[in-house]
């Protein structure tokens, strides 16, 4: 099978050379575009650079993976995904791959996340897809240990591509040696996340927006809550999809008695 490696950390980042490593070893046949700089945040926009209507990508080498064709892309990693799966590379990727981000992806808050939204990206163009993300705290303290789901990676694969199509999972992997890591667990995502943006600075014509670590204790048995535990944690994700309440049937419902 055939994947593309994307992250939102960009085509430098040490997380996507050990997830495109790890890709490589699992027998894949592996394809890397990234972002040329980092744009965490970017959920699943598919913005980009473009000079005469063109997206712009360089041709780069990965360290230590020399025969791995690899693109450094002015672009949003949501854009990559739709181009890769849509007509830059033949064959088409069966699977996209993206992290492994700096920082845990939990919680309702993986709405904003570039690499998740890659993830969801692909999803929707009937691929299936895995986002990678690391527990590095906000402010960390040491480096992260990029290797710390090695051992997790051939198994999350191999259940990815036996999965159907359009699978998408998030794997949270505590920044931690190996040996301190609890089981593997499913969990279901925790009501935001752990990381609260919030306004630091107003002034006119302006505002600055920074992000806290979020001080509330997480619910028993959400993905923060096992991730905080020193558990790794999957979890199955779906895209945006209608509501199955009755709100506007009824709504549209008492319209029509009123007409």
């Amino acid at each position: 099978m055939r994947a593309l490696v994307t992250n939102d950390d960009g085509i430098d980042s040490v997380g996507l050379l050990v997830l495109a490593s790890a890709a490589v070893k699992a027998g894949l046949d592996v394809v890397v575009a990234a972002p040329a700089e980092q744009c965490s945040g970017a959920s699943a926009s598919i913005t980009a650079v473009r000079r005469d209507g063109r997206t712009l990508v360089n041709r780069r080498e990965l360290p230590d993976l020399p025969d791995v064709e690899a693109w450094a892309v002015e672009a949003q990693p949501g854009h990559i995904v739709v181009a890769a799966l849509n007509g830059w590379f033949d064959p088409v990727p069966d699977l996209v791959l993206s992290g492994i981000n700096h920082g845990a992806n939990v919680g309702r808050a993986i709405l904003h996340s570039g690499t998740v939204g890659a993830a969801l990206t692909a999803g929707i163009n009937g691929r299936s897809a895995l986002a990678v993300s690391l527990d590095v705290p906000l402010h960390p303290e040491r480096d992260p240990l990029w290797d710390a789901g090695e051992e997790l990676l051939p198994r999350v694969l191999q259940l990815l591509q036996d999965a159907p199509a359009g699978t998408v999972l998030s794997l949270n992997v505590p920044d931690l040696p190996p040996d301190r890591h609890g089981d593997l667990r499913e969990a279901r995502l925790a009501d935001f996340g752990t990381v609260q943006a919030r306004v630091d600075e107003v002034e006119d014509g302006g505002l600055c927006l920074g992000e806290v670590e979020v001080s509330t204790e997480p619910e028993e048995g959400t993905d923060s809550a096992l991730l905080a535990a020193g558990h790794p944690t999957i979890t199955a994700l779906h895209s945006v999809a209608e509501d199955p309440s009755d709100l506007v049937r009824d709504w549209l419902a008492s319209e029509d008695t009123r007409a």
